[in-house]
């Protein structure tokens, strides 16, 4: 598929023109030229120089992340960045972005992903953010305990697991939020859940967990954001016959 026509399908199915308000980051396409063909396709957490070169060993024609490279400032092509820049240009390589609407999809959507896994049916739109909800919450199948959530996703101490124990022991109720979203802790205690998970801890709600009975679970930044991108690999893959590859380069946080 063309280039133009890839980034025309994730644009509409992400609905990219509705977080253009509200998201920082610049969603979309961010390096490319449109007619560009793309057979195969690198699927990635970050937009990173040891990203790119995974891809590019690979042969990626595209390579499609969560984090991209701008962030609502205009940004010199000089040091790292430029060496970035640099790298997709001289490889031919085009680079595409999602951050909220891709932690807000209802199937694609990281959030969505997870509770998915976790056997959640039904999960309902949680987490305000600007306006716009980017989470999910909903009803565990059998009520687990938090350690036994953590093993479902594969969350463990290298990809910077952190749980604060301080709701019910086993776990009916919860809201997902992935990424930085600790503060969106009091939006689980507004709701009356037992626990919340998002990617990294914030030492400032700690006494508010501990406080009002509610667990958090932190999974990892990375860890808890790496199903989205794999989900619109297998979207391209499935129904537009593109090769696509998850390139996974770990953080630990």
């Amino acid at each position: 598929m063309k280039l133009t026509e890839m980034v025309k399908v994730l644009d509409a199915e992400l609905d990219i023109a509705s977080f253009a308000a509200v998201d920082i980051a610049l969603n979309g396409l961010q390096v490319g030229s449109h007619e560009k063909e793309v057979k195969k396709v690198a699927l990635a957490v970050d937009a990173s120089l040891a990203t790119f070169k995974a891809a590019a060993s690979w042969g990626a024609d595209a390579i499609m992340v969560h984090h991209g490279l701008f962030w609502g400032q205009p940004l010199a092509l000089t040091g790292a960045h430029h060496d970035r820049v640099k790298f997709l240009m001289d490889n031919d390589i085009a680079l595409y972005a999602a951050h909220l609407p891709l932690d807000a999809h209802p199937t694609l959507g990281n959030n969505a992903c997870i509770a998915r896994k976790l056997g959640i049916d039904r999960p309902v739109p949680f987490g305000l953010y600007k306006g716009v909800r980017i989470g999910f919450k909903g009803i565990l199948a059998t009520p687990v305990e938090a350690d036994e959530i953590a093993a479902r996703l594969g969350y463990d101490e290298s990809t910077g697991l952190k749980i604060l124990t301080f709701g019910p022991r086993k776990i009916r109720s919860i809201g997902i939020v992935s990424g930085g979203a600790a503060d969106d802790v009091h939006d689980a205690l507004a709701d009356g859940l037992d626990a919340f998970l998002t990617g990294e801890a914030l030492h400032q709600v700690y006494h508010d967990c501990m406080e009002n009975g509610i667990t958090m679970i932190c999974g990892g930044h990375y860890a808890t954001e790496t199903l989205g991108v794999q989900a619109v690999g297998h979207f391209l893959a499935e129904g537009y016959g593109v090769d696509a590859s998850f390139i996974a380069i770990p953080t630990g946080l």
